[in-house]
Order: C-alpha cells, then structure tokens, then sequence
C-alpha cells in the first residue's frame, strides 16, 4: 500500500494500472487495517500542518454533502467566535450535492487556495479560514480521486473513508466532527450504508490519533429554502447577520458547533455548546468574525452589509406551482440538487464551468401548503427555456396532497463517538 500511493503520486504508475486497482478495491473491498494504511500512505504524500503554537484548541467539520446544505459557512464563524480555532479544507460539488468552494467562489474576489502560509496566518488572527485542498497536503488523494471519478469508483466506503481522513489527519487537528447526511439528498441516501461510512470514518480517524465524533443527521429536506451557490451564501449571510431564521440549518448547525467546543473544552458537553453557538448568532459576533474572514482572503468588505449588490443575480426568475394545491408530503431532493446542476449551479465532468448566480429558493418544506400564491420554489435561470426545464424537474420532485399526517424525521438521527 505504502508502495503504491507513493509510486502513483510520483508517476511511476500508469493511470490504467490504478484504475484495475481501484476497481479491484471497489469489488472485493479492504480490511479496515489496510484502509487505515491507505489513509497513512496519503498524508505521507505530503505536508502535515501543525498549530500547536495557536493560543486555542482546532476543531474542523466535514460533511458527507447534501442539497441546501452550506452548514460550513455560518459554523466555522460560530466556532470561532466562541474560542474554538477552525482551519477548514472543505471540496467542490459531488454529483448532485453542492461544494463548499463553489459557494465561497460566488463571492468577488474570495481565494478558495491559498498557500499555506497565508491559510496559517488567517487562522491565526481570525480564528477561522475556510479554503480548499491545496498541493500540499495529501497530493496523492487528488491524483487518485480524478482517477476514481472517471472510472466509476467513487462510491465505495473503503476508498471514501482515506480520502476525506487524509486531508483532516494532515491538518494538524485537536478534533474533527462528522456530518454524515442520510436522505434522498445525501450523497449516501441509505441509513445502513450512512451508518457504516460514519462508522468506518470514526474508527480509523481515533486509531490514528484524531479523536472524532460523527453525528447523523436528516437531509430528506433543505436545511434552507435554496440550492445554488450565491443563494445558498445570501442565505448563509441573512442567519449570521440575524436576518433569516431558517429552524433546520440552525439546529443542525448549533449541534455539530456544540460538539466542537465540548471537543475542544469550551463547553462542558454538546448541549451546553449548542446554546452557546445560538449565542453567537443572536450577539453578532459570528458575523464579524465571517466578515473578517471574507475580507482577509481577499473577498468584499460590505458583504455583510449589501450582499445583493456583491453576489451575482440570475436575469430570469420564475416561479414554480403545483398542479393541485395541498400539502408538501415529500420531497426528492436529489433531483432538486440535479435540477440546479441542470441550470448551470453544478458539474456534470470536473471540468465544466460553474455559473454562480443559478438555482432554486424559496423551497417548499416537508408540511407546507402550496398552491396559488405559495410555490415550491423560485427558479434562477439565464435564460427562459433553462428555466422552463428545471420547473419540470422541481414539480416532478414534490409530492403534494390534499391532507398530511404532521410526522417529521427527526433532525438528528444518531451518534457515534465520544470525545
């Protein structure tokens, strides 16, 4: 394992020698000591951060990726705000599930990659930095997930778990929190097959010396009424700056938070620590800290302030209704996340461009009533026969009926782990 990580990442193995071993892995599967050794091999590809020197503990989150789901951008601040430093490496869309980076690139001037030094000094004076996999760390999981993407062996647990531990292992964490996504938006929609990622992703994380908590949460609906890059950020913004109360994302939110500071000893446990994340919205602190952390990465000063004028606008909005009025009964949001790939908010090859200003808001929840001046949703689109297109997708995404039994899933649906 050592041998080959090493010798790929050095190009001295050829694509299609990786690509059989890639599929052999998918097929047959690894043992859980030989998927904690494809982890190591992975960081040895490169740097590894350290910020013991920083006056506060480092806590970071990864999400398994969902639709509407930009917990990232109102987190990190939160935590930070609240004493805990956030060094966050964060991705690109998967497939139907949106990409912190994208989000952070619809805002003017924001660099997603900087070196390391400057991700250091952010941290540093902030607290908190949200950037993207540089060169440096783990080399090796960029080259071989460009392999994976294109061979059709991107969903296999024994080779997902390595990708996401080997960037956190190498930033140099006090504790990484997981949010595993289960739900027809998740990228893995089964609760077994989430349970056993979270699972795997807990063990080999703690044998390597990261202590790691994964929390299983909900995502057969938006946790906000949007999906989209620059609208997922207006949205993001509105919550900090105490404008949008949006129930789901700040409960999600304040819980993965509260794990963070009880990992990091601000708080006593999770529950004391997600009151004290609500405290940092209602006082403001969370938003000066994101608007420090805009500005020091090269974004606008005023975001907070005017975001319709620095986030780009879409020339055609329309908005969508059912045919019948009634209850939302369910939701597909996998295909809501592929309608906004669809308008141009997503990638269908790694290459494609992503336009910044496209998607969907003003969703409809699980239990809302629609019809005649209550849509399912508002589209942004360039033009009108994109927008005509993606109304078809979002009707044929909501079940509507005449009456509904309240019964909603819960938000949280477990726990895995001890700090």
């Amino acid at each position: 394992v050592d041998w080959v990580v090493d010798a790929y990442t050095r190009g001295d193995v050829a694509d299609e020698q990786m690509s059989a071993l890639l599929m052999a892995i998918l097929l047959n599967g690894m043992g859980r000591s030989e998927i904690s050794r494809w982890t190591s091999a992975m960081i040895a590809s490169g740097e590894r951060l350290d910020f013991s020197s920083l006056s506060r503990p480092t806590a970071d989150k990864h999400s398994t990726g969902g639709v509407g789901d930009k917990i990232t951008l109102p987190l990190a601040p939160l935590v930070a705000a609240c004493g805990v430093a956030v060094p966050q490496l964060s991705g690109r869309g998967l497939g139907h599930t949106g990409g912190t980076l994208d989000k952070l690139e619809s805002i003017p001037g924001y660099n997603a990659t900087p070196g390391l030094a400057e991700f250091r000094r952010v941290t540093r004076e902030v607290g908190c930095a949200i950037i993207g996999q540089t060169s440096e760390l783990a080399p090796a999981d960029r080259r071989i997930y460009a392999i994976r993407d294109v061979t059709a062996t991107v969903e296999t647990l024994d080779l997902i778990t390595p990708s996401i531990l080997s960037k956190k292992l190498a930033a140099g964490l006090d504790a990484l929190v997981l949010d595993v996504k289960v739900g027809s938006g998740a990228f893995l929609p089964d609760l077994e097959a989430a349970g056993a990622l979270a699972d795997s992703l807990v063990t080999v994380a703690t044998g390597a010396g990261l202590p790691t908590v994964a929390v299983l949460t909900d995502m057969d609906s938006a946790l906000i009424p949007a999906a989209g890059n620059a609208l997922e950020v207006r949205l993001a913004v509105d919550m900090l700056a105490g404008r949008l109360m949006a129930p789901r994302l700040l409960g999600v939110t304040a819980a993965l938070g509260g794990e963070m500071l009880a990992a990091g000893r601000l708080a006593p446990d999770p529950e004391e620590g997600a009151r004290l994340i609500e405290e940092a919205i209602t006082d403001g602190r969370a938003a000066e800290v994101f608007a420090r952390m805009v500005t020091a990465l090269g974004g606008p000063s005023d975001l907070m302030e005017r975001p319709d004028t620095c986030l780009a606008k879409a020339p055609v909005t329309l908005a969508v209704y059912p045919e019948t009025p009634g209850f939302v009964a369910a939701t597909d949001m996998r295909a809501l996340g592929l309608a906004v790939i669809a308008l141009g908010g997503g990638r269908v090859r790694p290459t494609d461009a992503i336009d910044p200003a496209v998607g969907l808001d003003e969703l409809a929840g699980l239990g809302d009533l629609v019809g005649p001046g209550a849509p399912l949703g508002v589209i942004h689109a360039r033009d009108r026969a994109t927008a005509e297109e993606a109304a078809r997708r979002v009707r044929a995404a909501y079940r509507v009926e005449a009456e509904w039994e309240p019964v909603r899933p819960p938000l949280l649906v477990g726990r895995l782990g001890e700090w």
